[in-house]
């Protein structure tokens, strides 16, 4: 059962400009060097995709808490880095996710994470596609 669609339409590339079908995104894409961007106007699909997974996974660590009985996972945040990489093979990524939980124990964190891990829409995309390395931050 389809939940929903989103469309996005990129013109022009690496070099271009990307647009959703609603209009709510409107960016200038811009390829950066390995020292990072040179127009602080302009995105990449990598940081979108960073945005995306993290947003992802922080709605899967919600959903498996809540399965859990966990009903406070205080001011909790997923940072997601993508790292765009290349090798004798080619071109690929490596996704990194930082989940800061401060209101659970070690244990349950790294259950949650773990968990979330296996239902995320972007984690079973990417799964034995790309290197995911999964961190819980705590205090």
């Amino acid at each position: 059962m389809k939940i929903f669609d989103a469309k996005a339409t990129n013109t022009g590339g690496r070099n271009g400009q990307v647009t959703s079908e609603d209009g709510t995104l409107d960016f200038k894409i811009e390829m950066p060097s390995s020292s990072g961007k040179s127009n602080t106007d302009t995105t990449n699909p990598e940081e979108l995709f960073a945005a995306a997974y993290a947003t992802c996974f922080a709605g899967a660590i919600q959903h498996v808490a809540k399965e859990k009985g966990i009903d406070d996972l205080g001011d909790f945040n997923v940072s997601a880095t993508i790292s765009f990489n290349k090798d004798e093979d080619g071109f690929f990524l490596e996704a990194i996710l930082d989940s800061y939980l401060p209101t659970v124990s070690k244990k349950e964190g790294e259950a949650l994470i773990n968990d979330a891990h296996e239902i995320c829409p972007y984690s079973n995309a990417t799964r034995d596609n790309i290197t995911v390395h999964l961190n819980l931050l705590l205090d």
